[in-house]
């Protein structure tokens, strides 16, 4: 798919980013005049390259040119995708990694805490203990090793450090031929003393024994509070994201082969981008659906909508994000692969209800069950080159004649609309004794109302209504189930942007350079104020601390230091309670002066901090629930290092009239909804103009996406090429 936004003669590209997911990998470039183009290949597995020069050459067919034509002045190249949490899902990365814990603590990986079996579960999942699971380990109880010494709490040393169980544990880790050697002692974060001299102890053992391997510290790696999680994150980084790293770099050598002067960057899972080379790539693991969080907000900024809610259907899952007052919320603790980590991470959920999901019928409970597998790449039974025996959505929207068969990623792809007719009733409708098309329709119907639960789920629990939201729907099957999830909820509007199937691919487009580092400060602010001063002072240290380190970070990609804006934040809560709200600060210097009046230190700005931190608060959940008397607890210092990008912009067409031209319709097609037959309408998305306006029935056409209007709906194509959905 490729939409051109202006007359295209001599095109120079500056900016490409890129989503490779696990059935799509979508392209979006951006040419000097901040207009885009869209593409979208099968994704190529192992790999990557091979799928993304598809996709870019897709998106600059229709400007009828090549990369090697456009490319030289690329000054951004951004990568989303999910070839880390691959690895870690399908369990094939490195586990040959040597962990130091302390003793009595050797069994936390295996362990870890009750929130990890349960919190990657949907709602009904964490109703019923039977569905509750431990992931199976990484790493084999064999070589963690623990070692006696203790650091409490507030960083004081209880314990010294046994040196001689140092290097006993480095000696049988060395003689097992582990790769690395990971360091994990509790509360490293507020004093990394102990750490420091298990590393040097390791460096000395491994001169002595004429080995070198590396040594991977916690505190430098994700100095944060929790223990489970921070030593699940130094695992998974070794385990997973590091043999990542060699097909990243190899992604990068590609486009400098051809002729792209832009280093790669990989999206961050808190909606920045960082070198192949960074130090830690952890951040990366889950960059895709995070794509789309930030696409949602450069959108609602563009259109002055405050609170808005993303919804990202793919081939397996479905992501779901929330916009508050233009806040969009960072987590703490978030799960990959059954594990709980402690990386910032924009707050999204996501559910397994994708359009390659399977659809089974259990002959136990007589019931149809959705997934958890997914067809990806291959679509289903209805891509005969596929193998695929079992039905999947995207075989139950083709029947019933949402899907054109001929025009499948523009026809590259054909669907074979028999087959899976044939599958349907033999894998479906005969175990029901029902209609194919009834069955079909009922399958769709369970896996929207599914979504459905889930959005409004996510929002009633803030507190608010549907009423209060806007929603956008996007990924390549957004547009297509986007009437069946929203049935019934009254959201104030409903945006699909054109190039819904490459929203997360512009999101990347609209992410900054940086770096973001955390660390756990736990400081407490009583009330009347008193330790502002002392607090103000130990705060700004560690932003110096912060910033000395993300300054490093782009020295060694070659960039210069002063091309950065620095950007500190706290993570703030009110006594006693469990969420924490992030809030900028204007300054990273935070004075303590005396005051006469209060007769103590006391620091200007960190009090105008509170006081935004109570206004955020009061936006986000309202007046009745500001707790100020409580006194606050500054959970975390954040420190983002930030180097500005090209960034899109919105296409502005001139509105013509209501009523399509003729050159873009396609003729009629029947389509199965509310249990009968409909004749809809049929159009090419791209020949519609703005301010057009389709009524439904209806189905709205692009070779990467497709957007079902039902009886009793149209849709709206705006001056920014956006569709508004209204039910009438």
């Amino acid at each position: 798919m490729a939409k051109s936004d202006s007359s295209k003669g001599n095109i120079s590209l500056k900016a490409i980013a890129l989503d490779t997911g696990g059935t799509m990998t979508d392209s979006f470039i951006i040419d000097e005049e901040g207009f885009f183009a869209v593409g979208k290949a099968l994704t190529t597995g192992k790999e990557e390259s091979i799928g993304i020069l598809n996709a870019i050459a897709d998106s600059l067919d229709e400007w009828d040119t090549t990369l090697e034509k456009t490319g030289s002045g690329v000054e951004a190249l951004v990568y989303s995708g999910t070839a880390m949490l691959n690895r870690l899902l399908e369990r094939e990365g490195n586990d040959n990694i040597g962990v130091i814990v302390n003793a009595g603590f050797e069994d936390l990986h295996r362990l870890g805490r009750a929130l990890q079996c349960w919190m990657w579960l949907d709602y009904a999942g964490r109703l019923h203990a039977r569905e509750h699971e431990h992931p199976v380990p990484l790493i084999s109880r064999k070589r963690f090793k623990g070692v006696r010494g203790r650091i409490n709490f507030w960083g004081d040393e209880l314990v010294p450090l046994y040196e001689k169980d140092v290097e006993k544990a480095v000696e049988e880790l060395l003689e097992m031929g582990v790769d690395s050697i990971c360091v994990c002692l509790l509360c490293s974060y507020m004093n990394a003393r102990h750490e420091m001299e298990v590393e040097r102890i390791a460096k000395e053992k491994m001169k002595e024994k004429g080995k070198e391997i590396p040594i991977v510290l916690s505190y430098e790696h994700n100095p944060v509070r929790g223990e489970t999680p921070r030593l699940n994150a130094l695992l998974i980084e070794q385990y997973a994201a590091e043999p990542s790293r060699e097909q990243l770099i190899g992604i990068a050598k590609r486009f400098e082969e051809k002729g792209i002067p832009a280093p790669l960057r990989i999206l961050t899972t808190y909606g920045g981008t960082m070198s192949p080379y960074s130090k830690s790539l952890i951040p990366t693991m889950v960059s895709g659906p995070i794509g789309g969080m930030i696409g949602s907000k450069f959108i609602a900024e563009e259109y002055g909508i405050k609170n808005l809610v993303s919804s990202d259907v793919g081939g397996t899952s479905f992501d779901v994000g929330l916009t508050m007052e233009r806040y969009v919320p960072t987590k703490w603790e978030s799960s990959l692969g059954g594990f709980i980590l402690n990386i910032p991470m924009i707050a999204l959920d996501s559910i397994g209800a994708g359009t390659g999901m399977y659809v089974r019928y259990n002959d136990i409970s007589g019931r149809l069950e959705f997934g958890p597998e997914s067809a990806g790449y291959l679509i289903g039974v209805c891509n005969e080159q596929s193998g695929v025996e079992t039905v999947t959505m995207t075989d139950c929207s083709l029947i019933l004649g949402y899907l054109n068969p001929d025009y499948f990623l523009g026809g590259k792809v054909p669907l074979n609309k028999d087959k899976a007719l044939k599958y349907i009733k033999e894998q479906l409708a005969e175990p029901f004794k029902t209609d194919p098309y009834v069955t079909a329709r009922g399958a769709l119907d369970l896996i929207e109302i599914n979504m459905k639960n889930h959005l409004n789920g996510m929002i009633q629990g803030l507190g608010f209504r549907p009423e209060n939201y806007t929603l956008a729907s996007f990924g390549g099957g957004g547009p297509l189930h986007v009437a069946g999830y929203s049935r019934g909820l009254s959201f104030q509007d409903i945006l699909i942007p054109e190039w819904a199937p490459a929203f997360s691919a512009y999101g990347c487009a609209c992410a900054d350079h940086s770096y973001r580092h955390e660390m756990s400060v736990d400081m407490l602010i009583d009330p009347a104020g008193n330790m502002s001063g002392f607090v103000a002072s130990m705060i700004s240290s560690t932003w110096r601390d912060l910033k000395e380190k993300i300054t490093k970070e782009f020295e060694k990609e070659g960039r210069d230091p002063s091309e950065m804006d620095f950007r500190p934040s706290l993570k703030i809560q009110y006594f006693g309670m469990l969420k924490d709200l992030e809030v900028a600060s204007p300054t990273i210097e935070l004075t303590a002066e005396y005051s006469d009046e209060l007769e103590r230190f006391d620091s200007p700005e960190l009090n105008a901090i509170l006081r935004s931190y109570d206004n955020l608060f009061e936006k986000i959940f309202r007046r009745g629930t500001k707790s100020p008397e409580l006194g606050y607890h500054i959970t975390k210092a954040i420190g983002t290092g930030v180097v500005p990008v090209p960034k899109p912009k919105l296409p502005a067409h001139e509105l013509s009239g209501e009523n399509p031209n003729e050159e873009a319709t396609k003729g009629t097609r029947d389509i199965f909804w509310d249990k009968k037959w409909h004749e809809a309408s049929i159009w090419e998305m791209k020949l519609l103009n703005s301010g057009n306006m389709v009524k439904g029935p209806a189905v709205i056409e692009a070779p990467a996406t497709t957007l079902v209007v039902p009886p009793g709906y149209l849709v709206k194509l705006d001056k920014h090429r956006i569709f508004h959905m209204e039910v009438v």
